[in-house]
């Protein structure tokens, strides 16, 4: 049955530990952080971001840049750590109030830089004006998705937003769609901001020299539910999201989270995750990264 899972309930009432869900982000928020030894460049989540984008000249000097939902402003930090003399104004929007707060500490050297906005995505990105960048890192998930459809009975926004971008849909079997992720980049797009956007996919990139990371993996399916503390998020169809932005006359570059990050390759690490040999705690901790960074995406619109 056709239904629409919305988290903002969740993000407004509910007392939030990000600690309780395992993020990239936060798994990578400090050079001390164990998980550090699966790179080959060890250095903050937010740093590889910043790194990326001033290759690509989307970050300049002056830039006024916009993170939603920036948790517990870890990436922000280390954005800033590593760019911070270019960017003019970082503002963090966030349905909850208590992490404006838990951003708002883990800013205070950047407090002069940093605009702090109690908003809901959904309801704000329409109204952004004058920025040069958004970055949504690992929060798409939480947007709205339309669940329960199947190719045989679209209708309503889920028959719109298909039809009008083209989306491939499975042709006999239920789906989900990220509904709120493709009005995000729909917005995105017609206002002609760049964007780093990232997030659990359900079509990963598995890179070529290390293919038995899809070991059980599904590479090319629909989003899935992730089931989480009092609320559920789902996966992210990246390759809906390119069509939308294409479709509205924008360019996008796409990867996967092991490039991005500079994930090692050693033989060690294909017998640790092939075999499941988690003896010591180093390959529980390898076995355990590897296991979920094999399954995020980045975008970026252009």
């Amino acid at each position: 049955m056709m239904a629409l899972n919305s988290t903002r309930d969740f993000h407004l009432k509910t007392h939030i530990d990000l600690m309780k869900e395992y993020t990239i982000n936060e798994s990578l928020s400090s050079a001390d952080s164990p998980y550090m030894r699966c790179l080959s460049n060890p250095r903050p989540f937010g740093q590889i971001v910043a790194d990326k984008l001033k290759s690509l000249e989307i970050i300049k000097d002056g830039s006024y840049i916009l993170e939603a939902g920036g948790g517990y402003g870890t990436l922000m930090s280390g954005f800033l750590d590593f760019s911070g003399n270019m960017i003019e104004k970082a503002v963090l929007a966030d349905l909850s109030k208590e992490l404006l707060l838990r951003q708002k500490k883990q800013l205070e050297k950047w407090r002069g830089k940093c605009l702090f906005v109690h908003a809901d995505i959904h309801e704000m990105i329409g109204a952004i004006n004058g920025i040069d960048l958004i970055i949504m890192n690992e929060m798409i998930g939480d947007l709205d998705t339309i669940t329960g459809l199947n190719a045989s009975n679209l209708s309503g926004e889920a028959a719109e937003i298909v039809e009008k971008y083209g989306l491939e849909i499975p042709d006999d079997s239920d789906f989900n769609l990220n509904s709120g992720a493709i009005r995000a980049v729909e917005t995105i797009c017609k206002k002609g901001i760049p964007a780093f956007i990232s997030e659990h996919s359900s079509d990963p990139i598995i890179p070529i020299d290390m293919p038995w990371l899809a070991n059980g993996l599904a590479c090319d399916s629909y989003p899935r539910e992730i089931k989480l503390f009092a609320h559920s998020e789902f996966t992210i169809r990246f390759s809906h999201l390119e069509k939308v932005a294409k479709k509205l006359g924008r360019q996008t570059l796409t990867g996967s989270y092991i490039e991005l990050a500079g994930i090692k390759n050693p033989p060690s690490f294909k017998f640790i995750f092939t075999t499941g040999a988690c003896s010591t705690q180093e390959q529980e901790i390898i076995y355990e990264f590897l296991d979920h960074i094999r399954e995020y995406r980045w975008l970026i619109i252009l």
